[in-house]
């Protein structure tokens, strides 16, 4: 499979990425599996999530998805054959989108330990925060 530089990352990666919405909502655990099983298989490396999925289906609270994909991660031992990017930014329950920089510190590590990784490979931004300066959202500690 061709695979092609990720902008600055220093990535390489399929041209197709796996969205993982679905995972947890309407793909249990086991189909779940079997389909990122098979997208591996088949030499592809994208596997894209979001803190809020599956947040709107009814009994979900958000972080369904990275939760699936945390437990295939953990179930293979390893993660270093595939890229996981997920997101932050929407409304997780405050009511509107957010990328304040508490919350996004607080939200990173809740995702670090739904998918059971040490670090996120590609963290991006869900939304535009008008509350909120892009500046002001990422600056170091």
């Amino acid at each position: 499979m061709e695979k092609r530089k990720l902008g600055s990352t220093g990535f390489t990666v399929a041209p197709l990425a796996l969205g993982g919405n679905v995972f947890g909502w309407t793909a249990d655990e086991a189909m779940s599996f079997k389909l990122l099983d098979a997208f591996v298989g088949a030499g592809f490396n994208l596997i894209d999530t979001a803190d809020s999925y599956s947040r709107w289906a009814s009994g979900h609270q958000g972080g369904e998805s990275e939760t699936v994909i945390g437990r295939w991660i953990a179930r293979r031992g390893h993660h270093d054959d595939v890229i996981v990017a997920t997101k932050v930014g929407s409304d997780m329950g405050e009511g509107h989108k957010v990328l304040r920089r508490d919350y996004i510190l607080r939200a990173v590590e809740e995702s670090l330990k739904r998918l059971h990784v040490d670090c996120i490979d590609l963290y991006q931004s869900h939304w535009d925060d008008e509350k909120t300066p892009i500046s002001s959202s990422a600056k170091a500690r």
